[in-house]
């Protein structure tokens, strides 16, 4: 297969809906809360900008596999939630994860030590 077959392959679809640094973990609270609003996303995903929550927000609404809920208050709120699509992929998301921890193990485990490490260091 060369590249220009890859790019129209459902696994290069698949991960380009996935890709960007903070979509897995987006995902990852809206598979476990039924509805969050913005600000709220924004305050559990430490250091990830406004505008980069936001476009990868839109990235993945444009993709189907979340839903922008806006409710009008004031200030205006707005919710989001996986949809039907995103729940969809949540087996194939768990398949990654177990992979992960039998196949990348070391990987993991070297993440893991490297968040402890600065976490032990921040005073």
């Amino acid at each position: 297969m060369n590249y220009k077959q890859f790019r129209h392959c459902g696994l290069d679809v698949a991960l380009t809906m996935l890709s960007g640094k903070w979509k897995p973990i987006i995902l990852y609270h809206l598979f476990h809360q039924e509805q969050i609003r913005f600000t709220d996303l924004w305050r559990i995903i430490p250091k990830v900008a406004k505008k980069v929550l936001l476009d990868h927000l839109k990235q993945m609404e444009g993709h189907g596999l979340i839903v922008r809920t806006e409710k009008n208050t004031f200030p205006p709120e707005v919710y989001y939630q996986i949809s039907e699509k995103g729940r969809a992929m949540g087996p194939a998301l768990t398949a990654l994860e177990l992979w992960a921890n039998e196949y990348a193990a070391d990987e993991v485990k070297i993440l893991q030590e490297d968040k402890k490490k600065k976490y032990l260091m921040t005073p």
